[in-house]
């Protein structure tokens, strides 16, 4: 007589504050394809463009463009299955990233922001990733005054950031970790990323003649890249990696309990359970 075979053993199935349907597939896409031309105008435009001829104008222009497109998302997000209890989470998690962001800033690039970002994406999923990400660093900056033309971009750039974690392979069976590590590398490889398309959207504001690493819309494009790459070795690489190390080390050491809270959080608030009120007894 064979022995009884032992149950399969479940899924940790991981939940999601957020599904998002194809209008808002369609919103990000858009408003990251807007993003793309509005980070890399400088490579994709011919130096006999209108764009380059307007250069002093052209990164207002793609501000005020991704300031619609982001309203545009929001509105496309708030149609989705934003329930009120992933809007208090994405408020929670939001205020904790905005008041995480000044303790190190100024100070190397030591932004502990960055780790709760990737972490968040990673348990709450890639379309929660794009609207925390956002919120988050809208409601950082006017905590600390930095407002201004280069929001939308810092914005877009950091709901990619925290999206690209919620991508991540293995979101229901990879623990422990392998899990961690993976995230470490992703937010050291990330965090370089975030600092160089901040490099585009600024670089393009300094004067031509103010220094020969500086963008010159009237020269070709291999001309402009190497500059481009030296001036971020100059004047952004430190800070970079400042921001990277503090990502890593946050993540190895606190990570995997800061992943147990959010995932206990996540089960508890059951997202994807729909609320229903009981008669109250006679």
């Amino acid at each position: 007589m064979s022995a009884p075979s032992s149950p399969a053993r479940p899924v940790d199935r991981q939940a999601r504050a957020l599904r998002l349907g194809p209008r808002t597939w369609l919103a990000l896409a858009l408003v990251s394809a807007v993003g793309v031309a509005g980070f890399g105008w400088p490579f994709l435009a011919p130096p006999d463009s209108a764009v380059n001829a307007h250069e002093g104008d052209a990164p207002w222009l793609f501000a005020g463009l991704l300031v619609l497109l982001v309203a545009v998302v929001a509105a496309a997000l708030s149609e989705s299955d934003l329930g009120a209890k992933a809007v208090a989470m994405l408020g929670v998690l939001a205020a904790a990233g905005a008041a995480l962001r000044p303790v190190g800033a100024g100070t190397a690039g030591l932004e502990p922001m960055f780790f709760l970002m990737v972490l968040s994406g990673r348990v709450l999923g890639p379309g929660f990733g794009f609207a925390l990400g956002s919120v988050t660093m809208f409601a950082s900056a006017l905590l600390t005054g930095g407002v201004g033309p280069w929001l939308p971009f810092q914005m877009l750039a950091m709901g990619w950031f925290t999206m690209g974690a919620g991508f991540l392979p293995g979101p229901d069976r990879l623990r422990g970790r392998p899990e961690v590590w993976m995230l470490a590398v992703y937010g050291f490889l990330a965090a370089f990323a975030y600092g160089t398309v901040m490099n585009l959207a600024g670089w393009t504001f300094m004067p031509s003649l103010a220094s020969n690493i500086a963008f010159d819309g009237a020269d070709p494009v291999a001309v402009n890249l190497a500059r481009f790459v030296a001036y971020c070795l100059a004047t952004s690489l430190g800070w970079d990696l400042g921001r990277a190390v503090i990502t890593v080390v946050l993540t190895l050491t606190v990570g995997a309990t800061v992943l147990r809270a959010l995932r206990r959080a996540t089960r508890r608030a059951a997202f994807e359970a729909p609320v229903t009120f009981d008669d109250a007894p006679r």
